[in-house]
C-alpha cells in the first residue's frame, strides 16, 4: 500500500487534474491513499475571506465570490454536464456564506480553522469525483473523521492513539470497496468536533500519518520539481538534484526552512523506517529524490533562504545576565503568541532571535515581552542557512549582502544579513 500527496500546484486547474489521473494509470496494481492539498493558491484566497471577516465583512465575500469562481470555471471544463460534483461544492460553499453572516462567534485561529479548511474539502470532492469519472473505483474520506487533535487552532497535535484506532476502523476496511481511497491533507478534528489544520503546508504531514498508521510500503510526495534540490530554483539557476537523503538530513533541511516538506513529515516515517520519495508530476517517469535510513554522508551543499525577516534583541532591564530563569519566561512568551524562532543567540545579558514576521502576531509578541525585559528589533531582514557549508559557499550567498549575525556549527552556518 503507498500514500500519495498531491500539493496545490498539482490540482491548480482542469489540465492538472486530468495529469494527476494520469499518473494513477500508473500504479493500477497498487492499494493507494490519495491525499490532496486545496486548489492552487485556494489556501492564500481563503486566508483573505477570514481577514474579511474580522475586519471587512465586504471584502470577504469579494475574495469568497473569486474561490467560487475559481472553482466552478474547473469544474466546468471538467464535467460539462452539472452533476452531483457540481451539487457537493456548491453546499460547500453555502457553508462559508454562512460563517461570513453575522460577527464572527470563535477566537480568530479558531474561525480560521473552520474556513481555511474548505480548501482541501472542495479539491478533493472535485478529484474524487473525476477519477471515477475517469473509471477510478475510489472511496471519498472525510479526513475529519479519521484524524484526531488537540485543540492547538492552526497548528494541531495529533492525538496518535485515537488517530490509530480510526484509521484502522474507519479507513482501512474502505479497501475491501476499492482499491483507491482519497482524502484531504492540512486538517483534523478535535475532541470538541470542531476541524483544525495542522500547520501551513501540512498536506505532506497527513500522508505521514496515514502511512504511519496503516504500515504503507511507501509515501511518495508529488511536486513541480524533480526532487529535492539543494536550493530553490527561484534563488539559483544551477540547482543540483540530492536523489538519496538520509532521514536526519531530511528533518535538518526541513526544521531550517526547506519547502520542500512539512517540518513534522519525517518523524513518523523514520520510526517505522518507511521510505519517502519526492518525484515530478511533470515528469513522472524520473525517480526524483528517496529519504530513507541511509547512513548519514556529507551532501552537496543546501541552501535555504527565508525572507522577510526579523531580528530580535533581548534583555533585562537592569542589565543583569540571561540566565534559566528568563529564558525560560522568554520561550513562554513565544509559545502564547504562536511564533516560530528560526535562529536564536545568546550572550551575557542579551537573548537575540530571527523569526518570521508575522504581522498578526509581532505586536501582541513585543509588547508581552516588553513587560519584563527590554526589546529591541531589526526589521527587512534575510536569514540564510547553508547546510554542509565551505567558504565558498559562504562567499557566493554574502555577495552584495551586510552581516547582521552569524552561527556556526560543524555542518551548518546561519547567516542573518540585509541587502547592500
Amino acid at each position: 500500500m503507498k500514500v500519495f500527496k498531491f500539493g496545490g500546484a498539482s490540482v491548480k486547474d482542469a489540465a492538472a487534474v486530468r495529469n494527476v489521473a494520469s499518473i494513477l494509470k500508473g500504479y493500477l496494481s497498487d492499494k493507494i491513499i490519495v491525499v490532496v492539498s486545496a486548489m492552487g493558491k485556494t489556501t492564500n484566497a481563503l486566508e483573505k475571506v477570514v481577514d474579511g471577516i474580522f475586519h471587512d465583512k465586504e471584502h470577504a465575500l469579494d475574495s469568497l465570490e473569486q474561490v467560487r469562481k475559481f472553482h466552478f470555471d474547473i469544474l466546468d471544463d471538467l464535467f460539462p454536464e452539472k452533476g452531483k460534483v457540481h451539487e457537493e461544492v456548491h453546499n460547500l460553499f453555502v457553508e462559508l456564506e454562512w460563517s461570513i453572516d453575522g460577527d464572527p462567534e470563535l477566537p480568530y485561529d479558531q474561525e480560521y480553522d473552520q474556513i481555511v479548511s474548505v480548501g482541501e474539502l472542495i479539491s478533493s470532492v472535485i478529484l474524487s469525483h473525476y477519477l471515477r469519472a475517469e473509471g477510478f473505483t475510489n472511496t471519498w474520506i472525510d479526513a475529519r473523521d479519521i484524524i484526531r487533535t488537540d485543540d492547538h487552532y492552526r497548528e494541531g497535535n495529533v492525538d496518535w492513539n485515537s488517530t490509530k484506532d480510526l484509521v484502522k476502523s474507519k479507513l482501512i476496511p474502505e479497501f475491501d470497496k476499492a482499491s483507491l481511497i482519497v482524502t484531504q491533507g492540512f486538517i483534523g478534528v478535535t475532541s470538541e468536533n470542531y476541524t483544525i489544520t495542522l500547520g501551513r503546508e501540512g498536506s505532506d504531514y497527513t500522508a505521514a500519518i496515514l502511512a504511519y498508521c496503516t504500515d504503507a510500503d511507501e509515501v511518495l510526495i508529488w511536486k513541480d520539481v524533480p526532487g529535492v534540490l539543494n536550493a530553490d530554483p527561484k534563488w539559483f539557476n544551477d540547482t543540483i538534484l540530492l536523489k538519496q537523503i538520509s532521514y536526519h538530513d531530511a528533518i535538518e533541511l526541513a526544521f531550517y526552512g526547506a519547502t520542500i516538506l512539512h517540518p513534522k513529515t519525517i518523524k513518523p516515517l523514520q520510526n517505522k523506517k518507511i521510505p519517502l520519495r519526492v518525484k515530478s508530476f511533470i515528469d513522472p517517469e524520473k525517480e526524483g529524490t528517496v529519504i530513507n535510513d541511509f547512513e548519514n554522508s556529507r551532501l552537496v551543499p543546501s541552501f535555504i533562504f527565508k525572507v522577510d525577516q526579523v531580528l530580535v534583541s533581548i534583555s533585562p532591564k537592569d542589565l543583569s545576565f540571561i540566565v534559566e530563569e528568563n529564558l525560560s519566561s522568554i520561550f513562554d512568551v513565544f509559545a502564547k503568541a504562536g511564533v516560530r524562532i528560526n535562529m536564536m543567540q545568546n550572550s551575557a545579558v542579551s537573548f537575540s532571535v530571527c523569526i518570521d514576521n508575522r504581522k498578526d502576531r509581532f505586536e501582541e509578541l513585543i509588547n508581552e515581552l516588553g513587560k519584563d525585559f527590554k526589546v529591541k528589533y531589526n526589521t527587512d531582514l534575510e536569514l540564510i542557512t547553508v547546510r554542509y557549508y565551505d567558504d565558498a559557499t559562504v562567499k557566493r550567498v554574502m555577495t552584495g549582502k551586510e552581516m547582521i549575525l552569524e552561527q556556526k556549527s560543524r555542518n551548518t552556518i546561519q547567516l542573518v544579513v540585509r541587502n547592500t
